[in-house]
């Protein structure tokens, strides 16, 4: 070996070790980041991948229910539990104008009335003597006073929440109107246009904070009389509830009844 060779030798690093304390391998060897960014640049440049529409205008899939607000103050309660039957129910049965609900499911909801009066249905488990009535009995006179009663729902209602519903004649005839649109997942309660919650509660006693103590869901909500919020929300709703994105939906054969069809 000439001296110049064995100078080149000299200078060669020493092979990797393993924990071991083997030397590692050439497959062992890992490129250094720089290299690897080589790499990739080389591919990228000779097989470039076509941008998607998505990828070209992040816009493009967006629909009048997308929505990104900007942020503001606005005055707002957290409920939670049976803070949603103490705001949210006694709101309903005090409507003097409208009521509009979202919910997923539906299903028969027993409230306190200290009105009832004897051989009406009283509740179960309970150890007080408070008579209580099925919602919809006090949702049924509210509609005898005009008051508008909207129900948006994802889900077939409950068969005791049919059964109720089918003893008031005014209810079924549209004093409660109903429509059901299987993409609906959101839960909104929005009284008079003057009181609005968001929150996780479905349209449920357990929901609603109506069972007792240990038998409730676990949900989580607020309440605020925002005038901007509650304009966007109803506008929103009333969207779905007229129809207004069936004929881009992509559910079609899951559909009960496009929404768009009702008159």
């Amino acid at each position: 070996m000439t001296a110049r060779r064995r100078a080149a030798a000299s200078k060669q690093p020493a092979p990797a070790r393993t924990r071991t304390g083997r030397a590692a391998s050439p497959r062992a060897e890992v490129a250094a980041p720089a290299s690897l960014a080589r790499v990739a640049k080389q591919l990228r440049a000779t097989n470039p991948r076509p941008a998607s529409p998505r990828q070209a205008d992040p816009r493009a899939d967006r629909g009048p229910l997308d929505v990104t607000g900007s942020p503001r103050a606005v005055a707002l309660e957290l409920i939670a539990g049976r803070g949603h039957y103490e705001r949210v129910i006694r709101a309903v049965l005090a409507a003097h104008t409208s009521v509009w609900i979202a919910t997923a499911n539906v299903k028969e909801l027993m409230v306190e009335d200290g009105r009832a009066v004897p051989g009406r249905r009283r509740t179960l488990r309970r150890s007080n003597s408070s008579a209580y009535v099925s919602v919809l009995a006090r949702l049924d006179e509210l509609a005898a006073r005009g008051v508008e009663l909207r129900l948006l729902h994802a889900e077939i209602p409950s068969r005791p929440f049919r059964e109720q519903l089918a003893h008031h004649p005014r209810l079924v005839a549209g004093g409660l109107a109903l429509r059901r649109c299987p993409r609906v997942h959101m839960k909104a309660v929005i009284v008079d246009g003057e009181l609005l919650y968001l929150g996780s509660a479905n349209w449920t006693g357990a929901g609603l904070g109506a069972k007792g103590t240990g038998r409730r869901n676990f949900e989580i909500g607020i309440v605020t009389n925002d005038p901007p919020l509650l304009d966007q929300v109803q506008s929103l709703y009333d969207r779905i509830w007229t129809g207004g994105e069936c004929a881009a939906c992509k559910l079609r054969d899951v559909c009960p009844g496009p929404l768009s069809e009702l008159r």
